[in-house]
């Protein structure tokens, strides 16, 4: 079959899936499927062919990130019953203060929350950043949206263990310790350098109060929060003794529950202290692998599946001390119920990827392109952005254009995680009204919705160019 053919099918097949979302409102995992159905039959491949590319793609990246993203949401939604974003928000007031809070706040939340579930997050950590918001000046509200929207986005496809970044990696074969070294490496001066233009534009006049802040729209919240996975009740506004410092009121669930136990006083690192150590034990094996060294121990702690399985069951022992058996089962569960639709979605991603590579798509573009050209970095970057306006899901729109690419990789002697980075970048352009984060941070933010296209969608716009400006000239060392 002639490599036009095979190219025009490819794009015949892409466009049908953004087509069959869009337009049609299919489940993005059927409409993926189909997609990957139709290139495979339509480029030579056959029956057997197909639908061998389609479930051993899909086999090969639950493999690859299944127990990954599982561990992750488990962990995340431990650290959400427990009340440990609160106290984070109210710790890094403390340490900060108010005028850095918008850098710290991003920072931390594109890096050290990643685990949990983006809107749980969202709906925990909004009603802070408000609350937050008069403490920092005229334009509090704005930088503090800015800086929530794009710590959260950045997060998912940048940093380990996002979700986004975890499908990426298993997708392209990129080892989880190099992903987290660089993702960590791009993603805090891509946050920081973000959050500081949309600072700047503020302060030139970009932001209007009187036309771009709302009132906080009490029913617009409660349906954003029906849509989202909850928060668990028993969440208190209260100050604590650590939280110096911190709203007094704090506009999560705070519904009476009898049957919630109290919980006890434990200090915030060691909350956190079974996650980071987690990312540190990935991040020593990406150390030691680079260094030549080898010891059993180490190289069985470092793995990514056994470090964040520790670092799950490390967080749920201090949940249970924090805050009871029942409760910690009881966020288990929600978090199973979380990973569900995550897991089968970024296995479809993987089977359009593998449709794709046996199409022969890999050795066609490598023909046009050389590992020492900005072309393939550039090339993945628009592909990912085009198809984010198009479907609104960022880790859709990472994990498509990622599998476009991810041939060409072994055949120009591209480093895989640079692909991963352009897509990742690619991906967060232009996050606007298809996106449920969107519509929730213009209500838990009380912004209008002029307000959240500045916020949302020009700042982290901003932060996507920003990333793969960063990406190339990192590809010249890589």
């Amino acid at each position: 079959m002639s490599d036009t053919v095979v190219l025009i099918n490819t794009g015949v097949a892409v466009l049908a899936v953004v087509l069959l979302i869009v337009r049609f409102r299919l489940n993005p995992v059927v409409a993926l499927v189909l997609g990957s159905a139709y290139l495979g039959l339509s480029t030579g491949l056959g029956v057997e062919g197909t639908v061998k590319a389609i479930t051993g793609g899909f086999g090969e990246i639950m493999a690859e990130v299944g127990l990954l993203i599982a561990f992750g949401v488990l962990t995340g939604a431990i650290l959400q019953e427990i009340g440990a974003i609160e106290r984070l928000v109210a710790t890094l007031l403390r340490v900060f203060g108010p005028k850095r809070m918008p850098y710290a706040l991003s920072v931390t939340i594109a890096t050290a929350l990643q685990s949990i579930y983006l809107d749980v997050l969202l709906v925990i950590s909004a009603p802070l950043a408000r609350n937050l918001a008069p403490r920092i000046g005229k334009l509090g509200l704005a930088r503090m949206a800015t800086a929530l929207a794009i710590g959260l986005e950045c997060g998912i496809v940048l940093m380990v263990p996002g979700v986004g970044t975890l499908a990426l990696a298993g997708l392209l074969g990129v080892p989880l310790g190099k992903m987290l070294v660089f993702g960590l490496i791009l993603v805090v001066p891509t946050v920081i350098i973000a959050v500081a233009i949309m600072s700047f534009l503020f302060r030139k006049g970009w932001w209007d109060p009187a036309k771009d802040e709302g009132r906080i729209d009490q029913a617009a919240i409660e349906d954003g929060e029906e849509s989202a996975p909850q928060p668990r009740p028993g969440v208190t506004s209260a100050e604590r003794p650590d939280d110096a410092g911190a709203p007094a009121a704090v506009a999560v669930d705070v519904a009476a529950d009898p049957a919630v136990e109290e919980r006890r006083h434990v200090r915030l690192i060691v909350l956190f202290a079974p996650l980071l150590g987690a990312l540190l034990l990935i991040g020593v094996g990406a150390i030691t692998e680079i260094a030549a060294f080898q010891n059993p121990v180490v190289d069985f702690l470092s793995e990514p599946v056994i470090a964040l399985l520790l670092g799950m069951v490390g967080t749920s022992l201090v949940g249970r001390y924090t805050a009871g058996r029942k409760r910690i089962e009881r966020a288990i569960g929600a978090g199973f119920r979380e990973s569900g639709q995550i897991l089968i979605l970024t296995a479809v991603g993987g089977s359009l990827a593998a449709t794709i590579k046996e199409a022969g798509l890999g050795d066609i573009l490598g023909q046009y392109f050389t590992a020492q050209t900005a072309a393939p970095l550039l090339m993945v970057w628009v592909i990912a952005a085009v198809l984010h306006v198009a479907v609104g899901s960022v880790t859709i729109s990472a994990i498509t254009a990622a599998g476009i690419l991810a041939p060409v990789a072994p055949v120009i002697g591209l480093d895989p995680v640079l692909i991963a980075l352009a897509a990742g970048a690619g991906s967060l352009f232009a996050v606007h009204v298809t996106s449920n984060t969107f519509w929730l941070l213009q209500s838990l933010m009380g912004q209008t919705t002029r307000g959240t296209l500045k916020t949302c969608s020009v700042g982290v716009s901003i932060a996507s160019v920003v990333a793969i400006l960063l990406v190339l000239p990192l590809s010249l060392v890589v």
